[in-house]
């Protein structure tokens, strides 16, 4: 009876260390990359788009060999553009973004992630431009201060610990108390682990 006890310990030991050894290490990164933004006035309708970028830092701790938490702290450029005849009204939106995401490995290399993220804005501008500069002026509209809402995205890692990833922000907090608008932001990243 104890050698059979001591057998499975032995064999559980053994199969724990092979497991650990498996587990890829957490890391911490820098990432940037190009931001393409807009908004949802009615959850089905989204405005013309605002290019802008990101950049920030990232934190990813592996809780099995195919499964991580990443958390990130990005600076991004948000906001929207509408166009009518009389010309082209900019709203700039800058925020700080906390992304949680729980990541998925398949394969050491490619990964599918998802998670929320709370956002502050930090800054904000507003253009138009009449396409006639007697014309042109600005005007403010305050935004909230607080953004919520979910990311689902897609990417790739390499060994050395150099990664491309696309990401899709489906924002569920109101940009304005009035109309209900929500951003909506495409990102493309590029980034390094320390």
């Amino acid at each position: 009876m104890k050698t059979n006890f001591l057998t499975i310990i032995t064999i559980l030991s053994f199969m724990f260390s092979l497991h650990a050894q498996d587990k890829p290490t957490s890391n911490a990164g820098i990432k940037f990359g190009y931001n393409l933004a807009a908004v949802s006035f009615d959850g089905e309708t989204e405005t013309s788009q605002r290019h802008g970028f990101h950049a920030g830092f990232y934190g990813e701790s592996f809780l099995s060999e195919a499964l991580a938490l990443q958390i990130e702290v990005l600076y991004s450029q948000q906001g929207y553009e509408l166009n009518d005849g009389s010309g082209t009204f900019t709203q700039k939106l800058d925020y700080i973004n906390m992304p949680l995401l729980l990541k998925i490995y398949p394969d050491n290399n490619f990964y599918l992630e998802a998670g929320p993220q709370v956002g502050l804005a930090i800054n904000h501008k507003e253009e138009f431009d009449s396409n006639f500069s007697l014309f042109s002026t600005s005007q403010e509209f305050d935004p909230n201060n607080f953004d919520w809402g979910v990311n689902f995205g897609t990417g790739f890692k390499t060994d050395s610990g150099v990664s491309l990833g696309v990401r899709y922000h489906l924002g569920m907090g109101s940009v304005y108390d009035e109309g209900d608008p929500q951003n909506r932001v495409w990102q493309f990243s590029l980034g390094f682990n320390f």
